[in-house]
């Protein structure tokens, strides 16, 4: 329900009953997932209050459980690790603490940046630094050079969109829907965990197989879903924080075509809805062919899609933080 500045009114949600049903697959590592996150945080207190802590260390480590529920316990952790990382900065650097303080976001963005480039520890060990430098060294040693590459370039792209979301946040209006489509997929992370499947479930696939148009179609529908599901379900949460729209797909659907916002919520859904069916068709197409990697990559996008979906259900969307 919402009431800002429209007459209040249930908005419009996608249907993926067809496409996405739940319930959906979860590790049995969740309880102790969310065990080893509350450690690590201490060891690296990447977050202000003890609420904070809690409600994104349960939604981290139960999401993480659904985005990869076959996974071992100790890739499963690590995984969890960095998407709380992430999903922290954002918070406590990013979002709409960025436009107060774009300065700050842009020399903690340098501070990171330093060590992806270098692999070294960070010469000041604030937190987010020591805590990534972590990450990325056990990242390095479970996985290959190629894998590694792939994972550090997908954090740097991440990074980069947050400043660039920053730069755009407090007018929200002058951002071209087609530069937001782009750019979506890496402000949700959705592109690092692309990455981090092929880490953390153990595959790669070939140059070849990369290249496969069924393959692209796939990570691409399934990074679109992960940002317009998540602009859907945080969109209420972000406009509490005011007083400007939030840059989100519903924002810039009214500034395309007008409208009110349930028209705004009812166009963002079907966009939803399509992109599910296009992603569950390539879905069923790479994962019929007897196990490959070509089946384990369809299932890891699939498990990725479901979490996306989960996600939106959690107490951290349901009104401000």
């Amino acid at each position: 329900m919402t009431g800002t500045g429209d007459a209040a009114t249930m908005l419009p949600q996608p249907d993926f009953t067809a496409t996405f049903p739940g319930p959906f697959p979860a590790s049995p590592h969740g309880n102790h997932t969310e065990r080893q996150l509350l450690g690590w945080l201490e060891e690296y207190p990447l977050l202000p209050s003890a609420r904070a802590r809690s409600v994104l260390v349960n939604i981290t480590s139960h999401g993480a459980s659904r985005t990869f529920p076959t996974a071992d316990a100790d890739d499963l952790v690590l995984f969890a690790e960095l998407l709380l990382w992430l999903t922290a900065f954002d918070d406590v650097h990013g979002e709409g603490n960025a436009a107060g303080d774009p300065v700050g976001l842009v020399d903690r963005s340098a501070e990171l940046m330093l060590v992806l480039a270098s692999g070294s520890p960070p010469p000041l060990m604030g937190p987010f630094p020591a805590a990534l430098y972590d990450l990325l060294a056990r990242f390095r040693a479970r996985t290959g050079p190629a894998a590694y590459l792939r994972l550090a370039a997908s954090l740097r792209d991440t990074i980069m969109a947050l400043v660039w979301e920053a730069h755009h946040v407090a007018e929200p209006e002058r951002v071209a829907l087609a530069t937001y489509l782009e750019m979506r997929p890496h402000t949700v992370f959705v592109r690092t965990i692309i990455a981090a499947a092929e880490i953390v479930l153990d595959y790669e696939l070939a140059d070849a197989q990369r290249a496969l148009a069924p393959v692209r179609h796939l990570e691409t529908a399934v990074a679109n879903l992960a940002g317009w599901v998540n602009d859907l379900a945080s969109y209420e949460r972000e406009v509490a924080r005011g007083p400007v729209q939030p840059l989100s797909l519903p924002t810039l659907l009214r500034a395309r075509h007008g409208g009110n916002l349930e028209e705004a919520f009812a166009r963002a859904s079907g966009m939803c809805e399509n992109e599910a069916a296009v992603a569950r068709r390539w879905i069923t197409s790479l994962a019929c062919d007897p196990p490959s990697t070509l089946t384990a990559h369809a299932r890891a996008l699939e498990g990725i899609a479901r979490s996306f979906i989960w996600h939106t259900s959690h107490a951290r969307y349901q009104g401000p933080k």
